[in-house]
């Protein structure tokens, strides 16, 4: 096992329990760096604190330093101390001008003054048309970062055109919790709102809010909505509470009971925490942003309602304009009840329109989870230092409730809306051949009794699609009925590989072994007369593991072999070294065939072509360090270019599989390596820098697009993402899928 001394990065800001939403920002994207790059990277804490509202943070072992935001030498002092401590690679400036002191948050200065180390400053303000002072002050403050970061792209306009900044800046859009797409339905209910239609909105209380024009326009709304409640969920800014007291919220209670609206306005007066904020926004049906600032450049209340698929109604602030478009929420004018007024009775009255929209916020939104997020930093932060330690990135937790949630007594069912299963889609063999192999590797690995209940199930569905002559039929619809023209060589040699798996494995309760041998026996019988690649190499894999236990004929592997050997043979060339005249699906398992043949017949010429074949495969989809496999929409032809999308997971997974194998057999260190990077595709090393896998649900999307993830949560995505999974638990552990066979 590797010993790991991690990398530190020092965050800078202001952190909790300090009630502020940079507090809440740092704190989040460090959860979000230790939960994707933890143990090689380690997320450290410079915090901003103030004599006026001083907090303890002596107890939090990730604080190392300490700045008073009104003492020019702290600024200095701790810039000294962190230049000794070489496990700091880089800073992240949390930036927001009220949080440092001096006019402008000038006292930063002093500390960037000193810090000799690379450092990235994020601005979470940007304000146009600045004054020669702050102008001055923001351009001093970029003069000597490594990076810029912004949270829109109008953040970059501003910087460039009214500050004459433009060293390095990148948009990297506010976190945002990552939640599954849902109907308000179910958390109303817990709430004891679901009699109601729910209007909210968030965040520390001011007078800069506009809540009163939303009051406004809310009589109206009542009269054809009399279900209508609106929420103001927060408790009053800290500072404007010392200053004002509760007057503004005073005020708007006045205003409440001069409207007659005490049955549909409620305060919630309390900082809430994360859950209860995604809770209430979960609840929602239309989330309002009134803020009366044109130039405010994020708001992280709007990201936050958008990524938990909420309809937005919001004033034309900068960030809203730019994320909160026609087809995901209404822009309403400063100031105008009656715009509020028009847009919240016009998406109350469709239905149609406002699901409509809620769905395309929650898709546009993909990239603000902090996970995304997380990477995102991660890249910029690679770039700038390029020695940054990451072994792998952290592996998410094995959890099957997705796939227990897809299948039912019968098998998997095959497609999924988002993450509902969707029975109407039917159930295939293919499918149900993936999750026989994955329940029986998830066997092997951990002996759960959960893992044989599913074992018995898709076995049972493998048992039912075989007929007298010996063909296993692939589709079956939501009736139980199967399709008997739908018959291909692919499924009956995935189901093959997958019984010869369960066969070949000692733990599996004997009567399910026998079980799997009448059928491996049956459906083998039509093999000698494949035409297809892809079904001889998953029969030859199934054959491989079979032979393990069992006696085989070595002329029926050298057969099907040598159909692979003469596909070689008549496509490859000087540059082209595979089996076709195109790089498809699922490429990797005929290389994988040929190894395993050659470790069952000893016949030197199928290592030489999967050898060649393979790393021919290597060489076309790892591009700057990362997996990109074969885009369905088009493919890779013979000296034409190649297809970048969609991506799918089932190219991956095999990917990762036979890189697995063949590593065992050869013990060639790259070949492990590359299934390592291989498999980091799921978690974000991809063309979209997005999690593929889903970590809130364990399911994984349906694949990458140019522009977006697909955010169907299907069977066979699912089933092969966890077979990635669970052999890169094997390859972790030293436990391999094949020899834990021997």
């Amino acid at each position: 096992m590797i010993s790991i001394n991690p990398t530190w990065i020092a965050y800078i800001g202001t952190f909790p329990p300090r009630e502020c939403g940079i507090a809440t920002f740092t704190k989040d994207l460090i959860m979000a760096m230790e939960d994707k790059f933890s143990p090689s990277i380690k997320s450290k804490i410079i915090v901003m604190n103030n004599q006026e509202n001083f907090i303890d943070y002596d107890n939090n072992k990730d604080v190392l330093f300490e700045i008073h935001d009104e003492n020019i030498s702290s600024y200095i002092e701790v810039a000294k101390k962190v230049n000794k401590i070489e496990k700091i690679k880089l800073i992240n400036i949390q930036h927001e001008f009220g949080i440092f002191g001096g006019e402008n948050g000038k006292y930063l200065l002093h500390f960037i003054k000193h810090i000799k180390k690379p450092f990235v400053i994020t601005f979470h303000s940007v304000i146009p048309n600045p004054a020669d002072k702050l102008k001055d002050s923001v351009k001093k403050l970029t003069q000597k970062a490594s990076g810029v970061v912004v949270l829109t792209q109008k953040g970059i306009e501003i910087l460039q055109n009214d500050y004459d900044v433009d060293n390095n800046i990148v948009v990297i859009p506010h976190g945002t919790p990552n939640v599954i797409f849902q109907p308000s339905k179910q958390k109303k209910a817990e709430m004891g709102l679901n009699a109601r239609t729910v209007l909210s909105t968030f965040g520390l209380i001011n007078s800069g809010k506009g809540f009163e024009y939303v009051l406004d326009a809310l009589p109206e709304v009542v009269k054809k909505f009399p279900e209508v409640i609106y929420l103001i969920i927060g408790a009053t800014h800290p500072n404007i509470k010392k200053k004002e007291g509760e007057s503004y919220r005073e005020f708007l209670k006045n205003k409440i009971d001069d409207l007659k609206l005490g049955n549909n306005v409620k305060f919630i007066n309390k900082y809430l925490t994360l859950e209860e904020l995604v809770n209430h926004l979960l609840a929602t049906d239309i989330y309002i942003s009134s803020g009366l600032n044109p130039d405010q450049i994020v708001s992280g209340t709007l990201a936050y309602a958008m990524a938990c698929g909420r309809v937005v109604v919001s004033t034309p602030f900068i960030h809203a304009k730019d994320i909160a478009t026609p087809e995901r929420g209404f822009l309403v004018k400063f100031k105008d009840s009656k715009s509020y007024q028009n847009a919240l009775i016009r998406v109350l009255s469709n239905k149609a329109l406002k699901e409509k929209m809620a769905k395309n916020a929650y898709a546009y939104t993909r990239h603000f989870t902090w996970p995304n997020v997380a990477i995102a930093y991660y890249n910029l932060f690679k770039k700038i230092v390029p020695q940054l330690k990451t072994y792998t990135w952290s592996l998410p937790e094995i959890k099957f409730d997705y796939i227990n949630k897809l299948t039912d007594d019968f098998g998997i069912i095959q497609f999924a809306n988002h993450v509902t299963p969707d029975p109407n889609s039917g159930y295939t063999l293919d499918d149900n051949a993936r999750a026989l192999f994955m329940s029986t590797l998830h066997y092997n690995l951990f002996q759960e009794d959960s893992s044989i209940k599913l074992i018995e199930t898709y076995l049972n569905f493998i048992k039912y699609v075989l007929k007298d002559n010996h063909k296993l039929y692939n589709i079956v619809d939501n009736e139980k009925n199967i399709d008997l023209n739908d018959w291909s060589e692919d499924a009956q040699g995935r189901a093959i590989m997958a019984l010869g798996y369960l066969i070949a494995s000692p733990d599996i309760p004997l009567k399910l072994k026998q079980e799997a041998e009448i059928l491996f026996n049956e459906s083998k019988v039509p093999v000698c007369n494949f035409n297809h690649l892809r079904g001889i190499a998953f029969s030859l894999i199934g054959f491989y593991y079979y032979q393990t236990v069992n006696n085989i004929e070595i002329e029926q592997i050298e057969t099907l072999a040598d159909f692979l050997v003469r596909g070689y043979n008549n496509s490859s060339t000087k540059t082209w070294k595979w089996f076709e005249t195109a790089l498809t699906y699922s490429n990797s398992k005929i290389p994988e065939a040929l190894f395993l043949s050659y470790e069952m017949t000893g016949e030197r010429q199928y290592f030489v072509i999967a050898k060649e074949s393979l790393d021919f495969l290597i060489s076309t989809t790892f591009y700057n360090g990362f997996f990109e496999p074969i885009g369905q929409n088009g493919w890779f032809y013979r000296n034409k270019s190649r297809s970048y999308f969609d991506q799918q997971p089932v190219d991956t997974a095999c990917m990762v599989q036979t890189l697995i194998t063949v590593y065992e057999l050869t013990k060639e260190k790259r070949y492990k390596e590359f299934a390592t990077k291989t498999f980091e595709w799921f978690l974000g090393k991809n063309y979209l820098s997005q999690e593929v896998y889903n970590r809130i649900t364990g399911g994984c999307h349906d694949g990458i697009g140019k522009v977006s993830l697909n955010q169907n949560l299907g069977a066979e995505s699912s089933i092969v993402y966890m077979l990635a999974r669970l052999a890169i638990h094997s390859i972790k552990e030293e436990k391999y899928p094949i020899s834990i066979l021997k």
